[in-house]
């Protein structure tokens, strides 16, 4: 069963502000709830051992406390704005928010003309005011479609937690399916997971691999362009200094913000920055075809 919570309307137009919510309760048919033989499925990427997890518990109880939490840190979530800041068209977009939580990461000084999320636990996605509907659902379990029409989203964003699905191409095919053409769909994620809820062929992988694994189950759902991989995304923020030189003499603080701006500076600085943080990787794909401002 998946509950879908909308914010009540203005007149026509959907505000995210603290008013009260109409829900609407769908079931699922039995034979519906499975739907694992989508037409834009070409082939399965994981079977038998490969999608397995350590904890075979049901997901819903293991999300059942809610988690008012960022799982990964703040240079990562940058990132992560920045990129849908860039690769998210305009205000006027429509947005889909699939694993959602309380917050969304979306860019705070855009917004955009509709917000819906999916997620596991409905107090998270209460609290997330970026949202303007969303619904509860076990991807794992039950694969009947969306709540949402054909070609509705101009992006579908899914930030840590690709690696809990066990039947991730039903998933982005259905992905597909709500997404406009040329709309995009941004998978991010890191190192960081919970271990006994991820996939076997998840768990041990190294970032390339896991980059590969997301490439794969795109590939093997017909409609999307080929998977780009983007490993870091440039924030634009000037070298910092250091604690140690927090109380150095201003000559000596100048030398070395300017010798962390030359070319070699820079790359020693993002070789620091990527060892110290959590490691970022991103994969995006289009519907049908990259639209050409995106290029």
């Amino acid at each position: 069963m998946s509950v879908v919570m909308q914010r009540q309307q203005h007149g026509s137009v959907m505000r995210r502000r603290s008013t009260p919510r109409t829900s609407v309760s769908t079931r699922a048919s039995s034979s519906s709830s499975n739907n694992n033989n989508s037409p834009a499925v070409l082939r399965r990427t994981l079977d038998g051992p490969a999608m397995t997890k350590l904890d075979p518990g049901d997901d819903r109880n293991f999300y059942a406390v809610p988690r008012m939490v960022k799982h990964v840190d703040d240079t990562f979530l940058a990132q992560v704005t920045e990129l849908y800041r860039q690769r998210i068209p305009t205000e006027e977009a429509a947005v889909f928010d699939m694993c959602s939580s309380w917050v969304s990461h979306l860019p705070s000084e855009r917004d955009y003309s509709f917000v819906a999320a999916h997620g596991m636990n409905a107090a998270e996605l209460a609290a997330n005011r970026q949202l303007d509907q969303f619904f509860v659902r076990n991807l794992n379990k039950d694969r009947s479609p969306f709540p949402h029409e054909d070609n509705t989203f101009d992006a579908v964003l899914c930030c840590v937690s690709i690696q809990y699905m066990q039947y991730p191409e039903e998933v982005l095919a259905e992905c597909l399916r709500i997404l406009k053409p040329g709309g995009c769909v941004i998978i991010t994620f890191s190192n960081r997971l919970f271990y006994q809820k991820a996939v076997a062929a998840w768990r041990d992988a190294t970032g390339y691999a896991r980059c590969q694994l997301v490439c794969s189950y795109l590939r093997n759902v017909k409609g999307y362009t080929e998977p780009e991989t983007i490993l870091e995304v440039p924030l634009g923020d000037g070298p910092l200094l250091p604690s140690a030189l927090q109380n150095a003499p201003s000559a000596l603080q100048q030398a070395y913000l300017s010798a962390m701006d030359m070319p070699v500076g820079k790359a020693i600085r993002r070789l620091a920055e990527r060892s110290a943080n959590d490691p970022f990787y991103a994969i995006v794909s289009y519907k049908s075809f990259k639209r050409i401002d995106d290029e």
